[in-house]
């Protein structure tokens, strides 16, 4: 069973899901991937515990504070890979940003390769189902480019803004 609860944000309405004591996804309505991966039955239920603590998490995260990613049980389902890509998010300092280059070359450094993409590590980087607590607006391109974000430009744009990163 996913447990679902929508979420007013200043960006637009979210949709966070948890299953098993665990936050698993967050995107904004009609993103790209939205509920990718989850065919599930799904009841609304604001009053899962995960649920309650992403929402205070949210609201510290709009009201300026900065919450960490690991102040949360995150449980994002996807490849070793994909976990490893993600874990590397969740390094990113809040009001700082990386480039998609960067986040293969940590990436192959910890998966034991000699060498990984940028558009390899980009495609795990857009497949990052909780989105803004997992951050992965935080990542640019080599260029200083504001390429790809799964929930819009216009909201990668907004979320670093509020962040107050240099991009």
């Amino acid at each position: 069973m996913l447990y679902t609860t929508h979420y007013d944000s200043p960006l637009g309405q979210i949709l966070l899901a948890a299953k098993e004591n665990a936050l698993v996804g967050l995107w904004f309505e009609g993103q790209k991937y939205f509920l990718s991966g989850f065919e599930e039955e799904r009841t609304e239920n604001p009053q899962d515990s995960a649920l309650t603590q992403a929402v205070f998490w949210l609201d510290s995260y709009f009201a300026g504070k900065q919450p960490r990613p690991d102040a949360l049980p995150l449980s994002p389902v996807g490849s070793n890979f994909r976990q490893t890509v993600w874990k590397i998010l969740c390094e990113i300092p809040y009001g700082s940003t990386i480039t998609y280059a960067r986040v293969a070359q940590l990436a192959a450094k910890r998966l034991g390769l000699p060498h990984m993409s940028a558009q390899a590590a980009g495609g795990a980087v857009a497949h990052n189902p909780i989105s803004i607590i997992i951050p992965c607006h935080r990542v640019i391109g080599s260029n200083g480019s504001l390429t790809g974000y799964a929930g819009g430009i216009e909201k990668k744009i907004r979320l670093l803004e509020h962040e107050g990163a240099q991009f």
